[in-house]
């Protein structure tokens, strides 16, 4: 998989096509918008990783250009700007994800696998099968070994979230994010309680338990 990094800090771009490549990525850098959208021009990049300040051209006006000229590659932007209307007026640029600076390695490793299977073709799945779970994504039922499991709606997206990262740990943030929408931590215990709920349900009964949690990590569901 082919990334375009987009970043005018040559040490943080650096450390990240590193870290990137560690994991199994082809990275390419440009050090500014201008170089940005030159190369992206050239297409066959997967993911595309763009920093929101930069000399020449900022990330937004790149944004924007690609998605005008008709280039729907997956954008991830990178800021430290973090109030909820940066990262709104970053969406609504076009990008299809924001994650503020600084922030941990794996949460970036996970934002751009799940985007990069956005951009996979084929037939749409209507079924996620994790280990011994099922679930049925047009009549939104959840069974294991057989057994129907009733979520209320929330748990239901908590899990198919889940379902989709099996395997990794996932932060609070980006559950607070993707999950319940909030761009901002609202210091409740929100997700402790629909986690412990989840878990009940989906694991109470059998021989093994299948979510868990990552101390100082998150959680993850274990295949």
């Amino acid at each position: 998989m082919r990334i375009l990094i987009i970043e005018d800090d040559l040490q943080a771009a650096g450390a990240m096509s590193h870290g990137l490549t560690e994991a199994g990525y082809q990275c390419v850098h440009a050090p500014d918008g201008e170089a940005g959208l030159t190369e992206a021009g050239k297409g066959g990049f997967d993911v595309l990783i763009v920093d929101r300040m930069m000399p020449k051209k900022n990330g937004v006006e790149v944004v924007s250009t690609l998605r005008r000229e008709g280039d729907q590659t997956p954008v991830l932007f990178l800021s430290a700007l973090g109030e909820v209307g940066d990262r709104v007026d970053g969406l609504k640029a076009g990008a299809d994800d924001y994650l503020v600076k600084p922030y941990a390695f794996p949460e970036l490793i996970a934002r751009v696998e799940a985007l990069s299977r956005r951009r996979e073709t084929g037939a749409v799945a209507t079924t996620l099968k994790v280990g011994e779970l099922e679930m049925n994504l047009i009549n939104r039922t959840v069974h294991r070994q057989g057994k129907e499991i009733d979520l209320q709606p929330r748990e239901f997206q908590l899990l198919e979230f889940m379902m989709r990262h099996a395997g990794q740990s996932v932060t609070r943030t980006m559950l607070l994010e993707k999950v319940w929408e909030y761009h901002f931590d609202p210091q409740t215990n929100v997700i402790d309680v629909h986690v412990s709920r989840l878990r009940s349900k989906i694991d109470k009964g059998f021989d093994r338990a299948m979510l868990q949690t990552v101390r100082g990590a998150g959680y993850r569901l274990d295949p």
